[in-house]
């Protein structure tokens, strides 16, 4: 049967004419662009698959061998045949799962200073595969089978991520499970990196060290300093929704790599040197706060952040925005109603068009206008979506409130002074801030409310709020929160923020408070984009200890409010004309 299929073969070879040439071989297909898009003319089914294991100059693990960095790939078949794609790259330690971690009790005095296994894959694998990009994932340094110890954000996590550019350029070596060397041959070298969440915060990490051929970032709900996570002026603060996670919990979590053992030194070292009792700023965190390098940023950034973020907190989108727009990186930023979520759960077919259209100008080089278009796409409160100039709203300017005496019930919130008058509360951190804001009358937190506006009122960017106060302890908490009181009576938290008076001079150093000194302290707000409607009042609200996130000291510790050293600012859209022409009386 063979034989005499080879003689037919071999005969009709003969059988052509001398002068007819051979067939040349087919060219691999290409990307096709279109309204400045790839477009989908790829089988996103017809595909190599490829796992490697990447050098990272780093070890971090102590055992002598450099750091290696797990990698499963996915791309177009066409690669096989000479075709050159550039990657579109994620980086986790979640990949493998994680660990059953206690998180540290809350519920503690405040200090006093003394003198994976199976395939990789996400929802955009088929999208980007079939508009000719390659996907690659990597597993974070002391995960599933990558080597090397997880350190939340630390600069050997960095270097792994970048050292997986670092091989797609060719400037980094790899091997396959054989121990064969693999190279990256098929790769154009020019990288978009995309992530949520700790995966979101790592593309933010690499795209800090300025390594070449990272050409696009799209970081999603993502940390720009880890400080800024666990911490907030000197104060332990909550990821929402994870009272006790800190840095070392989370390390824990994601340490899934098969040796158990090696990093332990590591995770010890985690939980001494990110201080939890204290809650200063030191050299830990500093390590760990990409704001130092964002001058080395010539990724274009395509931000995506909710609103309603308390786990990943909207200042680390707003600080990273803001630094990369001062120092002239491409920046574009997507801002939703939700929490801490992919925009592509919420709006997806026109997400999935930002996102092609930025990595096909910043990725594939395509030349397609993204950078003249508007820098904001906002959803608002009645769920409508909008595209703005730029955030903050360019119209926002500073509008100045001060709050006047009957803050255990509801005193007054208004631009004019109205008197001098010194208010008490009383810590109680078994109340939570919606409790105390909901509450008529209390001795655990001062209310103060506006009067109601005859037009809405836009806040865009960072509230402030400066207060003047005495503490009857030598350790306390401080929170404050911008709310949203209702003409139905109910009321919503805008936002809110924290500080520790031991650090009113310095992040860096805890200092003594003496029991019944004023202090002039600064709280900034986490930023927000929030319409207030007609009708509704602006409230502060003044609370020490924020139940659910900051420590819970015993109740008892007393505060004393000198209104007239209290003053509340607003980003306001129109600014103070704004603010006075909603709240005046009618006339």
């Amino acid at each position: 049967m063979r034989t005499s299929r080879m003689v037919a073969v071999l005969a009709a070879f003969v059988a052509l004419p001398l002068a007819a040439p051979l067939a040349a071989a087919a060219a691999p297909p290409g990307p096709v662009f279109a309204d400045g898009q790839a477009q989908p003319v790829f089988d996103p089914n017809d595909v190599v698959r490829q796992d490697v294991f990447v050098r990272v100059p780093v070890d971090s693990d102590a055992d002598g061998k450099p750091d290696e960095i797990h990698v499963q790939l996915t791309r177009p078949r066409a690669t096989e045949q000479g075709l050159k794609v550039p990657s579109v790259y994620q980086i986790s330690p979640y990949f493998a799962g994680g660990n059953e971690v206690a998180n540290h009790n809350v519920d503690v005095e405040l200090h006093v200073p003394g003198p994976n296994a199976g395939p990789i894959s996400s929802r955009y694998d088929a999208y980007f595969l079939a508009r000719g990009f390659a996907m690659v994932y990597a597993e974070s340094l002391g995960s599933g089978q990558s080597t090397g110890c997880p350190t939340t954000g630390g600069r050997n996590e960095t270097a792994g991520g970048k050292a997986v550019v670092d091989w797609l350029n060719g400037r980094a070596t790899a091997r396959d499970a054989a121990g064969r060397p693999v190279t990256a041959s098929w790769s154009t070298g020019k990288v978009g990196m995309i992530g949520t969440s700790y995966n979101g915060t790592l593309p933010n990490a690499v795209a800090s060290t300025g390594v070449q051929g990272l050409e696009a970032i799209v970081p999603i709900a993502a940390i720009s300093s880890w400080y800024d996570y666990y911490r907030d002026s000197g104060a332990v603060v909550a990821a929402g929704g994870y009272q006790g996670e800190d840095a070392d919990v989370l390390a824990r979590y994601v340490y899934t790599r098969a040796d158990r053992e090696i990093c332990k030194p590591v995770m010890a070292k985690l939980e001494r040197e990110q201080d939890r009792i204290t809650g200063d700023y030191n050299e830990f965190w500093d390590e760990r706060n990409y704001l130092n390098e964002v001058g080395s940023v010539h990724a274009a950034v395509l931000e995506a952040h909710g609103l309603n973020d308390w786990n990943v907190k909207l200042k680390q989108a707003a600080q990273w925005y803001a630094a990369l727009r001062e120092h002239g990186v491409p920046h574009k930023l997507w801002l939703h109603q939700s929490a801490h979520t992919d925009p592509i759960s919420l709006r997806k077919d026109e997400w999935l068009k930002a996102l092609n259209r930025w990595f096909t100008r910043y990725v594939y080089g395509q030349r397609n206008n993204v950078e003249a278009e508007p820098r904001l796409t906002i959803q608002r409160e009645d769920l409508s979506w909008t595209d703005e100039a730029e955030w903050p709203n360019p119209a926002a300017a500073d509008a100045v409130l001060r709050p006047s005496a009957g803050g255990r019930t509801q005193g007054g919130l208004a631009a004019q002074r109205s008197g001098h008058a010194v208010e008490q509360l009383t810590d109680d951190a078994t109340k939570t801030a919606e409790q105390l804001t909901d509450a008529a009358s209390s001795v655990n937190r001062l209310s103060y409310a506006t009067a109601a506006t005859s037009k809405p009122l836009r806040v865009s960017g960072t509230p402030g709020l400066r207060v003047k106060v005495a503490f009857d302890k030598p350790a306390a908490n401080l929170t404050a929160l911008l709310v949203d009181r209702g003409p139905d009576g109910k009321n919503k938290i805008i936002t809110r923020g924290w500080t520790d008076p031991q650090n009113r001079d310095s992040l860096w150093d805890s200092q003594p408070v003496r029991p019944g000194e004023s202090y002039s302290l600064q709280i900034r707000l986490q930023p927000k984009d929030y319409v207030l409607p007609a009708g509704h009042r602006f409230g502060l609200v003044l609370l020490s200890s924020d139940h659910d996130f900051t420590l819970r000291p015993k109740p008892g510790t007393g505060l004393s409010v000198d209104l007239a050293g209290t003053a509340l600012t607003l980003p306001l859209v129109g600014g103070a004309a704004a603010l006075q022409s909603a709240t005046s009386p009618a006339r």
